[in-house]
């Protein structure tokens, strides 16, 4: 099993569609390339629809910063 497999395993019992990531290697040479894969792949996430996974909400600065003083 390579990296990009246990990612969609590990993104899969987290309850988030494996359809949500993606890699492809593309050169600095091709731009034009690079464009493609970027907008294909933004065209699949719209298609599967907002993140399932609720956002959560910044922590005040000053609780982070007690948080690091622990």
């Amino acid at each position: 099993m390579d990296r990009s497999e246990a990612t969609r395993m590990v993104l899969e019992v987290q309850g988030i569609d494996p359809d949500r990531f993606g890699i492809e290697w593309v050169s600095s040479a091709e731009a034009p390339r690079f464009a493609e894969v970027v907008t294909t792949f933004t065209e699949r996430i719209r298609g599967i629809g907002p993140n399932p996974i609720p956002r959560r909400k910044a922590a005040a600065p000053a609780a982070q910063a007690a948080g690091r003083a622990r």
